[in-house]
């Protein structure tokens, strides 16, 4: 079994072990960016990613040639995947293929070399797969949805879940929006994180229909933007803090201060290349994320 991780953003940093066949396959292509260069970036933000991958179910997003060839969703072990990947049995399927998981360092290199560019982790560990630790709301802006709205739409998300005593943490999708994050102590189930999850975003909905959306239709969402709680439910993932995402700009998806949201910081702001310099010139806006964990209330 998989334990829980405890890694912490003053951990030493490790050093990568794991050989790459082809290390200077293009991954990112216009950014110049090598699977190399991807290892490397692993390897300089791990004890900042650590906590929110190990030990975790994982689905990834794979591109064996890089963002302008073919990609698919991987979240099985496969036949010839790296040593450092561990196969975990989901306790409800039992007769099913395993699901995969990393225990270490050389568990995200092999991913790497897996051509795994972005990592979706549950919102669970393989520790405690039906009590989930963390409630991720996605905020998805349609169609003509300035930036500032999805700062508003953010700063609603945080109101509302402090009122129900929970904290709220905010990064980058590395996309188009935000994910506000709330940690929680590992204690209620699936299906009452998946109704608080919902009734967060129905409501805002419901207050301010022009502004915002709880279903996924496209139809409705022109000019408003998404709040997105599906991630909320078992099997269920989101990207991963300080994962990069398969786009053109190897954005990543980064945890940022509250006070930080503003204009000069957009969705694809920091990328594979800047993140790195970002992280060792500023402290860790998340660095009280496991110790602001308390139980969702009934």
């Amino acid at each position: 079994m998989v334990a829980r991780e405890t890694t912490t953003a003053t951990s030493r940093p490790q050093r990568r072990r794991v050989t790459l066949t082809h290390p200077d396959r293009l991954y990112w292509p216009e950014e110049g960016i090598t699977k190399e260069g991807l290892a490397d970036y692993h390897a300089a933000v791990w004890p900042r990613i650590a906590p929110f991958i190990v030990g975790r179910p994982l689905a990834l997003l794979r591109c064996p040639t890089g963002i302008t060839g073919p990609a698919f969703f991987q979240k099985h072990a496969w036949k010839g995947m790296s040593r450092h990947i561990v196969p975990v049995h989901d306790p409800r399927d039992k007769q099913g293929a395993p699901l995969i998981a990393i225990e270490d360092l050389d568990g995200l290199i092999g991913l790497v070399q897996s051509a795994a560019l972005e990592i979706h982790p549950w919102g669970a560990t393989a520790a405690d797969w039906d009590h989930p630790d963390m409630i991720t709301m996605d905020l998805d802006p349609g169609e003509g949805v300035d930036w500032a709205a999805v700062i508003e739409a953010a700063q609603e998300v945080r109101r509302r879940l402090e009122d129900a005593g929970l904290a709220a943490f905010v990064k980058t999708s590395g996309g188009k929006g935000l994910h506000v994050v709330a940690p929680l102590k590992p204690r209620a189930g699936w299906a009452a994180v998946r109704r608080f999850a919902r009734a967060v975003a129905e409501g805002m909905a419901a207050d301010s229909p022009d502004r915002y959306v709880s279903t996924i239709a496209k139809a409705k969402r022109r000019g408003r933007i998404l709040i997105d709680w599906l991630r909320n439910q078992r099997g269920a993932t989101a990207v991963a803090a300080y994962s990069p995402r398969a786009r053109p700009g190897a954005a990543v998806s980064m945890p940022l201060a509250w006070e930080e949201l503003g204009p000069e910081i957009g969705p694809a702001h920091f990328t594979v290349a800047n993140a790195p310099t970002r992280l060792a010139a500023t402290g860790d806006p998340w660095q009280d994320f496991r110790s602001a964990e308390v139980p969702l209330r009934a």
